[in-house]
């Protein structure tokens, strides 16, 4: 009995002293992880495309899986540089439009309520302060690139470490993306033999998972940028580039969730309401009245996103209850903040499925995953038909 007993602390002692070193392994070389977690992501999304290229032919034969991966990278390159040429240029260019543009809403009013509010409030800034006049220079500093000369050069380091991320990410994704069974075979070498059947049956889980739940928050990006833009240049009477630069700010900062949509609202009304107040474009209405407007038009798009959107991508994805995901992003946000919220999802979906796979005997896993046992119970009578 007493060797037993010493047996399993020389067991428990040993298994914390290896996962000890992994750890300390892991946190050294977590520049390396990053790199390999950022492919695996890449490599998730381009597994879609990848199988629609693997789809073509041509006089009955399709392109080599080497080919058709770099073909799925200068895709998802391409979009990226699309944003990158296209439409945040149109940001800057509202900015700059803003900070040059004359006072050529003659109902300025509101505006002068409030100027005369801060004046009245705060008699240190004196009788002539114009808080739009401000405003307006400050635009103007931010907008003038030649006197961040000196802060594109202490940054030069930080981009020159950005150019080696991103060339290791490609990198890594294309042999991700040639071979989608890569990754698992890498993590299947690690766990010992008797586990490895059930790990490889978690990650291809996890793969499925992710894979639409990346692909799903590319669609609803895009799908607010689309009904942000056409209520902005419809009803609100934008302008084309500015409305699609406007839609571009909500609809990225949308995968934050929670606060990032309700940021995005407030940063287009202030946006539309700084360029109606000094170039004059948008509706012929107060101002004020102009900016409940814009407010409503981007609440409507949020409106869309969380009935249409949003429950056709966290359904097919991570599948959990909407009160879980509510309590997963406050605990992220709470510990992470913003950053905190963009990984929640994401994680909480891996730790879903290895709980499920691993720990279902658990009570609290059961009761919280009820239908994994009737999950595994198909994948084993699939498992049988296989074997006979």
């Amino acid at each position: 009995m007493e060797e037993r007993s010493t047996d399993r602390l020389a067991r428990i002692v040993l298994n914390t002293a290896i996962f000890t070193i992994i750890a300390l392994l892991c946190w050294y070389f977590r520049s390396v992880l990053v790199y390999i977690i950022a492919a695996f992501v890449v490599s998730l999304i381009g597994q879609p495309v990848m199988r629609v290229l693997r789809k073509l032919r041509i006089k009955g034969r399709g392109a080599p899986d080497w080919l058709l991966a770099i073909l799925t990278l200068l895709i998802i390159a391409a979009l990226l540089l699309l944003l990158v040429t296209q439409i945040i240029p149109v940001v800057t260019g509202i900015i700059r439009e803003a900070a040059n543009g004359s006072q050529a809403v003659p109902d300025g009013s509101f505006l002068d309520r409030i100027n005369d509010w801060l004046v009245a409030t705060f008699p240190a800034l004196g009788k002539d302060f114009d808080g739009i006049a401000l405003l307006t220079a400050k635009l103007k500093e931010f907008t003038n690139f030649s006197a961040v000369t000196g802060f594109l050069g202490s940054v030069a380091s930080a981009v020159a470490g950005f150019a080696v991320g991103a060339f290791a990410t490609v990198f890594i994704s294309f042999f991700f993306i040639k071979d989608d069974k890569l990754f698992r075979r890498i993590v299947s070498a690690l766990v010992p033999d008797r586990h490895e059947n059930r790990v490889d049956a978690t990650i291809v889980e996890i793969e499925g998972l992710l894979s639409r739940y990346f692909v799903g928050l590319i669609i609803e990006i895009l799908g607010v940028m689309a009904v942000d833009f056409l209520l902005l240049w419809l009803i609100a009477g934008i302008g084309v580039r500015n409305a699609l630069g406007i839609a571009f700010i909500a609809g990225l900062l949308n995968i934050i969730p929670y606060v990032g949509p309700l940021i995005g609202e407030i940063t287009g009304v202030l946006l539309c309401v700084i360029l109606k107040y000094t170039t004059g474009m948008g509706l012929d209405v107060q101002i004020w009245w102009f900016a409940l407007i814009v407010f409503g038009l981007m609440l409507s798009a949020q409106l869309v996103d969380n009935f249409i959107y949003q429950p056709l991508i966290y359904s097919t994805s991570i599948k959990a209850h909407p009160l879980e995901i509510f309590i997963v992003l406050l605990i992220a946000g709470h510990v992470g903040g913003a950053v905190g919220m963009l990984v929640a999802i994401p994680s909480y979906t891996v730790l879903r499925v290895i709980a499920s796979r691993f720990f279902y005997n658990w009570k609290p896993v059961r009761r919280l995953i009820p239908d994994r046992e009737k999950t595994d119970h198909e994948e084993d009578e699939e498992t049988e038909m296989g074997r006979s």
